[in-house]
């Protein structure tokens, strides 16, 4: 009787193993890809909300890398990924020329925005012209952070300085603090500090430390935040996943997947607009 009851103990066992381990092969062996992307898009909770959906009709797992545009950009060129997804389109363009990546493509777009406390130190609040706030916040020596991260967020700034004729980087440590990190932790930065910066408006959206902070400057052709997405060259890299990296591309740029970015709402409010395959992007 002893030996059927041990028999019976180690059948169970060995059931109950199979049950704890079911689905373990299918998920390690599950195609997957690497994202190159942004902390901004992150941040929002995008790729939260759109990536199920592909996963689900593919099979394919997005595992998404989020740092700044700049370093993406070098994560993708030592062939550390298979597609790219960021903001910096000139920077995107010369990654294509330099045989780095095969196409780019304009993927959706949302806006830059300044915001700042609301005692408003530079008096900028109302305007849509973001280097005449700039150059405003530089005369008061008014605090401003900026990421100074090489993402695609720092890019836009430097442009916005360069529009301004101010060179903000000889303030360094005085008025204009250089974070370093994303814009998540910037705008934590600033809102300690009391500091005005520069986002995306998907992660302000997003953002749940505002305090009284507000936004002072948005509007105009110079605030427009472009993405792009593009596979990273096979041909640079072998390891690159090229059929599972074109279908999430595909996908992204599908009827299907432009709805899903155009859906994704926080507060009743859209965070990104699809453009994908349109002029401009």
């Amino acid at each position: 009787m002893r030996k059927i009851w041990t028999r019976v103990a180690i059948a169970l066992t060995a059931f109950l193993l199979s049950l704890a381990f079911a689905g373990g092969p299918s998920a390690q062996n599950r195609p997957y890809i690497i994202l190159q992307s942004t902390t901004s898009t992150a941040n929002s909770g995008l790729y939260d909300y759109i990536l199920p959906l592909f996963t689900q009709k593919t099979g394919i797992e997005v595992r998404v890398v989020a740092v700044g545009t700049g370093q993406a950009i070098k994560n993708a060129q030592n062939g550390d990924g298979d597609v790219l997804l960021v903001h910096a389109k000139a920077a995107e363009e010369k990654f294509v020329a330099d045989g780095y990546g095969v196409k780019r493509s304009g993927v959706m777009y949302n806006d830059f925005i300044i915001v700042g406390p609301p005692a408003d130190p530079a008096g900028i609040s109302g305007l849509n012209n973001a280097p005449e706030a700039l150059a405003k916040i530089a005369a008061a020596k008014a605090l401003f952070a900026s990421r100074g991260d090489n993402s695609g967020t720092h890019k836009k700034e430097l442009n916005l300085w360069k529009a301004a004729q101010t060179n903000p980087v000889k303030a360094s440590g005085t008025w204009y603090r250089e974070t370093g990190s994303g814009m998540g932790a910037t705008l934590n930065v600033a809102v300690g500090m009391g500091a005005y910066t520069l986002t995306d408006r998907g992660t302000w959206i997003a953002f749940r430390n505002r305090g009284n902070f507000k936004i002072h400057v948005q509007g105009g052709k110079a605030l427009f935040n472009q993405y792009g997405i593009i596979l990273v060259n096979p041909e640079k890299h072998a390891r690159v996943k090229a059929l599972e990296g074109q279908a999430f591309i595909d996908w992204i740029l599908s009827a299907e997947g432009q709805k899903a970015i155009g859906s994704y709402k926080l507060g009743g409010q859209q965070l990104f607009f699809p453009n994908g395959g349109r002029s401009g992007g």
